[in-house]
């Protein structure tokens, strides 16, 4: 298990988040694709806290970070708990069904929604939710065997049937060697949250958030960039 990250620096930080900005800036003008959602929210930086000590939230609203994502229930309750009026906090970490009722009343969107047991505990535990909370369902969209997420022509029965609004798709596309390796994925993302009229997609980490922005991500999830 990786350690938590020290020894940050609000000054660094300061300047990452600049750097990550200015690249999403770049890659929605080189982009082809017309994305309504971007013309209309921009692209949303969430940094992602899995690996930042409770006491250094601060550090990160000091440093401009408005939206969060934690991975784990238990640690998203402790950090809501502690530093809960200084963000928006999303669940960005695999959804375990029997984790639902600790979620919900503390994040406006769950990225993982990817199993019958989900949905089915979202429905009971939906009057506990926090008002105007919306899911994105992960999409396997690679087809990889044994990894999370819901198969694309499987979606728009999950949308369906969903109790709470489905605001669009996240995915994790396979490992590769180059982030362009992974442009396929995206577009096949995005191509997939079109037919289905979905407007936001979660795509793209520290390791490849650009090429996912010019393939119409609305949402990149940033860790190890804004830190080191």
């Amino acid at each position: 298990m990786a350690e938590l990250i020290s020894g940050l620096r609000i000054g660094q930080i300061r300047a990452n988040i600049e750097h990550v900005r200015e690249q999403i800036a770049g890659a929605v003008h080189r982009s082809p694709v017309t994305r309504t959602a971007q013309d209309r929210h921009g692209v949303e930086l969430l940094a992602a806290i899995k690996y930042v000590a409770r006491n250094d939230l601060p550090l990160l609203a000091e440093a401009g970070i408005e939206l969060v994502g934690e991975n784990r229930a238990q640690e998203l309750r402790a950090k809501h708990d502690a530093h809960g009026d200084l963000f928006a906090w999303d669940f960005i970490g695999q959804l375990q069904s029997r984790r639902v009722r600790e979620i919900v009343p503390y994040v406006r969107l769950i990225h993982s929604v990817a199993s019958e047991s989900a949905l089915r505990e979202l429905d009971r535990h939906r009057a506990l939710a926090r008002p105007g909370m919306r899911i994105l369902i992960e999409v396997n969209i690679a087809g990889e065997p044994g990894k999370a997420g819901v198969e694309p022509d499987r979606v728009g029965e999950f949308v369906a049937r969903s109790p709470v609004p489905v605001a669009g798709l996240m995915t994790m596309p396979p490992l590769a060697a180059e982030s362009d390796d992974n442009r396929r994925w995206f577009a096949l993302l995005r191509q997939l949250a079109d037919e289905h009229g979905l407007e936001h997609l979660s795509m793209g980490t520290s390791q490849d958030y650009p090429v996912a922005v010019e393939e119409g991500a609305t949402i990149v999830r940033i860790g190890t960039s804004l830190y080191t």
